[in-house]
């Protein structure tokens, strides 16, 4: 959500959209989600307390002043989760994101501008859905996948994979490099991660393999020389995050993998699950590898089964499997 002056809102939330989006540094999904969940309760609030029949997303908040936030309650924030459960059938994620989204607003409200004095969400309780275990390939069914994209004609494709593999980046931090974020001396390549935050991926044999055989066919085109992006479409222009989504279904599809419920962000799951299991990655390094704010995000991986990150990427299982073409 590029806009953060709507005129439907009330200047309080379009000042709040600016702080998560300036101090906080969330990224544009994040910042859209808390928009439209927060927007959400507003329209219910109103409509509840002028006791209307109208539809929710037609009524007008552009109006509400901070008076009438200091009128909400404990009480109407759990007849909201109500109401979203009960009508809009939303699941125990999605109410869980919700109150999540009323709980950083109302923090905004009191602790940064003191609009209100009293935080109506303080004493809330927040159930926390159950998390489920991550789906990953197998060490076989990730072998087959490069070898599949290795038979065909793109160096790309096959390094973009060997990439999602390997480092266990997200899509978009994938998309985002430019060549010169690639330290080939070092063999690291540096990522912009959730909230802006930078951080080093070290690149193990297979990246490395995959990367200059790639290059050097991506320094042939003359025509994609003025673009800084590391991987590009067709058009020589950096390539989307939905082209790289397509590369990899049409891959897992490929290679008989397709029907699995596998994603790129299932490829970071995949890679996490490799190291985890095969090398000497602890749950800290993990953290540090995969760039979660938190170690309790990391720990999904340990239903699994327990000297740095670099060794960490160096003992991922596919870390020496090179393209077949690179060999000749």
């Amino acid at each position: 959500m590029k806009n953060y002056n709507n005129s439907e809102n009330p200047e309080f939330l379009n000042d709040y959209l600016v702080h998560i989006k300036v101090v906080k540094m969330l990224s544009e999904r994040t910042i859209q989600e808390y928009y439209l969940d927060t927007r959400l309760f507003l329209k219910y609030y109103c409509n509840l307390k002028n006791n209307s029949s109208d539809n929710i997303e037609d009524v007008d908040i552009s109006g509400m002043t901070t008076a009438d936030l200091r009128q909400i309650t404990l009480s109407d924030i759990y007849n909201f989760i109500f109401y979203t459960a009960d009508e809009r059938h939303n699941a125990d994620k999605a109410r869980y994101r919700k109150l999540s989204a009323l709980r950083s607003f109302f923090k905004y409200l009191t602790k940064s501008t003191h609009i209100l004095s009293e935080d109506p969400t303080k004493d809330i309780e927040v159930p926390v859905p159950k998390q489920a275990l991550p789906k990953f390939l197998s060490l076989n069914e990730s072998l087959r996948l490069l070898a599949s994209a290795d038979s065909t004609d793109s160096k790309r494709d096959y390094c973009i994979l060997t990439l999602f593999l390997n480092c266990g980046m997200r899509l978009s931090e994938l998309v985002g490099i430019d060549i010169r974020d690639i330290d080939f001396t070092e063999k690291r390549l540096k990522v912009l991660g959730k909230g802006n935050k930078e951080r080093m991926v070290y690149l193990n044999s297979a990246c490395m393999d995959a990367l200059n055989s790639y290059l050097e066919e991506r320094t042939a085109n003359k025509k994609a020389a003025a673009e800084p992006a590391l991987f590009i479409s067709n058009q020589n222009k950096r390539i989307s995050k939905r082209r790289v989504q397509q590369i990899v279904e049409n891959s897992l599809q490929e290679a008989g993998l397709d029907g699995k419920g596998i994603t790129t962000h299932k490829l970071r799951h995949t890679a996490a699950t490799l190291m985890y299991q095969y090398g000497d990655a602890d749950v800290l390094t993990l953290k540090e590898l995969l760039g979660h704010a938190s170690v309790s995000t990391t720990e999904i991986y340990t239903h699994l089964s327990d000297d740095n990150v670099r060794s960490a990427v160096e003992s991922n299982p596919l870390a020496n499997v090179k393209s077949d073409k690179s060999k000749k």
